[in-house]
């Protein structure tokens, strides 16, 4: 089905479309950034943000003299379990069923969302409180628990700010970015009880979530959580978070339900060694997360909940795992770091991705979790920079994967066109003919510079015709030269040669 384009940045913004788009083409991204460049107050809000985080993570990470042996370790562990993800996957299981815990296998979104729904029902429960989690965004984890009575409660204040404005996270890590302070005191004014004489301070703006949700934390039986990782050997599920309201849902509701993209497993404990000190200083620039919470199974003195289940998501990413260049997507620890630096991400902010994942991880994870006929825009959101590899704490090459992508993207083009060649193709096709030949690049040259006359202005080509006008939309172009480099040799005066230097012998 073809999607109507939104026609105002709050529309954008808004819930109602799927958060990874798997039928039908999702909004581009080159026009949906035109309605959030033309949002001032987006973009000042956007702007101050990622400046801020940015100086601090600066900080955080010039404190660590052995950073990049850090980053390299953290990329050579994620190479090593995606190479034996099956062995490691089928350890995890085993080491969760023994400690007490269910173990689920969800192929995608659909089996996810009916085996969670399942558990939710099957114990009665109406209500649930969420710890943040994208992978449950990723599956419309809410709006399926909404389709069978389910009422689902965001607990953390960012993903709260999100659900009561009815809008869709636009920052990895901090989900309401794009909101400042006065904005969500009118929301919670709105949306929340008790809130008269609220004020925009943070400490007041926090207290009022707290209030709102600390009843909740007593009185809901289950609770759902993602994952930042799984560890194959012990069966251990580990959250970082600040705010410890993913402490109290891990401890006080009786039924705990997890779900882990399998890309998250690490194969042993002493690798979260890595991940726990380059996470927290990419992510919020603190040394460690002020809660980083393990759980294995259930404790049988009931210390915690009574019945814990894992569900494990494929969702596309056995598929991206096929991609040689592609796969470093998996090893995303999502620390944000990329987004906070990318000049692109900065001005759009995340919304106009349209997807769960947004900016740089999200332009090359989005086309491959749903193919690049459904996000075929994203690779092209990058003026490929590359800040983002030199930031990111695994060492993806962001970049790289960009232009794979980009490749991915003009076949699938060519592919759709039944065996007609598209314009861009047969151009670049055309010119892989001129360059293979000396000869028929130089007639080009001749004619270029021939037919380049009426295009000239004031020593530049400013605007060319038909297709090619989209590259002068945004660049002037020089022209071709009135002589070329091998003119100019062959057309030189040889320098005189000089008679044969004797030589002299003492």
């Amino acid at each position: 089905m073809n999607r109507r384009f939104p026609t105002t940045n709050a529309e954008l913004m808004s819930r109602d479309v799927d958060p990874l788009p798997t039928h039908g083409p999702a909004f581009p991204f080159q026009d949906a950034a035109r309605l959030s460049l033309g949002d001032v107050q987006l973009r000042h809000n956007m702007g101050k943000a990622t400046t801020t985080i940015r100086a601090k993570r600066a900080k955080a990470v010039e404190e660590m003299p052995d950073w990049e042996a850090l980053r390299e370790a953290g990329r050579a562990i994620k190479e090593r379990t995606l190479r034996h993800l099956d062995h490691y996957l089928v350890e995890l299981e085993k080491a969760v069923t023994r400690a007490g815990g269910h173990v689920h296998w969800a192929a995608d979104a659909a089996e996810a969302n009916q085996i969670i729904t399942g558990l939710v029902k099957g114990h009665g429960a109406n209500e649930v409180v969420k710890i943040k989690s994208l992978t449950t965004d990723e599956l419309g984890l809410n709006e399926a628990l909404a389709e069978v009575g389910v009422t689902a409660y965001e607990t953390d204040l960012a993903e709260l700010i999100i659900q009561l404005a009815g809008e869709r996270s636009s920052h990895i890590l901090v989900p309401a970015i794009h909101k400042n302070r006065a904005e969500i005191r009118e929301l919670f004014r709105r949306r929340l009880e008790n809130t008269e004489g609220l004020t925009d301070e943070p400490r007041d703006l926090a207290a009022a979530a707290r209030t709102h949700l600390r009843k909740k934390f007593l009185n809901v039986p289950v609770a759902i959580s993602g994952a930042n990782f799984g560890v194959a050997e012990s069966g251990t599920i580990c959250i970082v978070e600040s705010e410890g309201n993913g402490r109290m849902c891990l401890t006080l509701p009786r039924v705990l339900i997890s779900v882990m993209g399998i890309e998250k497993l690490v194969p042993t404990w002493q690798d979260l060694e890595v991940y726990l000190q380059t996470l927290p200083r990419s992510s919020t620039a603190e040394r460690m997360n002020p809660y980083t919470s393990f759980w294995t199974g259930v404790a049988p003195d009931g210390d915690g909940p009574d019945e814990f289940h894992l569900v494990l998501l494929d969702n596309g990413r056995t598929q991206v795992l096929a991609d040689q260049v592609g796969r470093q997507a998996l090893y995303c620890i999502r620390c944000s770091a990329c987004l906070n630096i990318c000049p692109v991400y900065e001005r759009t902010g995340g919304h106009a991705y349209n997807s769960v994942y947004p900016g740089p991880i999200g332009a090359i994870l989005t086309p491959q979790l749903v193919g690049v006929h459904n996000a075929g825009s994203l690779p092209y959101a990058s003026s490929l920079c590359g800040a983002c590899y030199d930031v990111c704490p695994v060492k993806i090459n962001i970049p790289e994967v960009l232009v794979h992508l980009r490749g991915e993207v003009v076949r699938h083009k060519q592919e759709s066109m039944s065996g007609r060649l598209a314009p861009e193709a047969m151009a670049m096709k055309t010119l892989g003919k001129v360059f293979a030949s000396p000869k028929r690049y130089e007639r080009m040259q001749k004619l270029g510079r021939f037919g380049q006359r009426l295009m000239v202005k004031h020593g530049m080509i400013e605007s060319l015709p038909g297709y090619l006008g989209g590259w002068t939309a945004v660049r002037d172009v020089y022209p071709v030269a009135q002589q070329t480099f091998r003119e100019w040799w062959r057309d030189r005066k040889p320098e005189p040669k000089l008679p044969p230097r004797e030589e002299t012998r003492p």
